[in-house]
């Protein structure tokens, strides 16, 4: 039996939204998507199980595709669950194809051959990565400033534990785009904001940001809501409108104080 996993029907592992927007944000979505591929069944989860975070992170999905149209940026989403492969994880730690997320055990990752492990690899995770060093690659052949935006949701309680946060910014290496950004956030006093909470950015933990951003001197931030606050249409179009100008604002205040540049 073949262990390619996804057939030809099925969706691309990524879709790119206003490929040739002006901005300089790049907005990518690691875990936009809760599909899991036909060969896969339902990884021995029940729907509702499938739906709720451990499957995608709810919400950030609408967040960001608005902000590309506010923003004029480009973005690039992940379609299939993070359950399958986490695209914001090193392949070669045990959370990539989790056996337990959160307190939930996922039977379908149970036991896995290399082979199985390396068609998640290479049918997802890798064209996802590869479509964002392509785009990479062609806004810096046309001179296009980049800062990366990655886009993310968290539940309001983990392992029973209350979470005060209503957005948290996450970064790593590179730390003067995410501080004048939370400089703007902490300036409109509507939010309990969170720097590195309620998760921090490392090597060993994360792909996106180190990969994408710190190997390569681009400026970036992961934003992380509170998923109750953007579960609903509602919620996610006041986000969008609200994240938008303050990312704008950051971005000229960083030019202006990293690069000496007024705009």
């Amino acid at each position: 039996m073949s262990d390619k996993l996804l057939s030809p029907d099925e969706p691309a592992p990524f879709t790119v939204r206003n490929r040739e927007g002006t901005s300089p944000f790049l907005l990518i979505c690691d875990h936009a998507g809760k599909r899991i591929p036909r060969r896969l069944g339902t990884l021995g989860l029940s729907p509702a199980e499938i739906d709720r975070h451990i499957g995608w992170d709810i919400g950030a999905l609408p967040v960001a595709e608005q902000l590309s149209e506010l923003l004029d940026a480009t973005l690039i989403s992940q379609t299939w669950s993070r359950l399958v492969i986490d695209c914001n994880r090193p392949p070669s730690v045990v959370s990539s194809i989790p056996l337990v997320s959160e307190a939930t055990d996922i039977p379908g990752n149970q036991g896995l051959s290399a082979a199985q492990k390396l068609a998640r690899q290479q049918e997802i995770f890798t064209p996802y990565h590869d479509e964002i060093r392509r785009l990479l690659t062609q806004r810096r052949q046309c001179g296009q400033a980049t800062c990366i935006i990655s886009v993310h949701s968290f539940t309001p309680v983990y392992l029973d534990i209350p979470r005060p946060w209503h957005i948290g910014l996450l970064y790593h290496r590179l730390k003067a785009y995410p501080q004048a950004f939370l400089s703007q956030l902490q300036a409109q006093h509507r939010w309990e904001v969170g720097d590195n909470q309620p998760y921090s950015v490392s090597d060993e933990t994360d792909y996106a940001i180190p990969q994408h951003a710190d190997k390569n001197g681009y400026p970036s931030v992961g934003i992380e809501i509170r998923q109750d606050l953007i579960a609903e249409a509602e919620g996610q179009t006041a986000w969008a409108k609200a994240l938008a100008p303050l990312l704008q604002a950051a971005w000229q205040n960083y030019r202006t104080e990293h690069d000496g540049l007024s705009a």
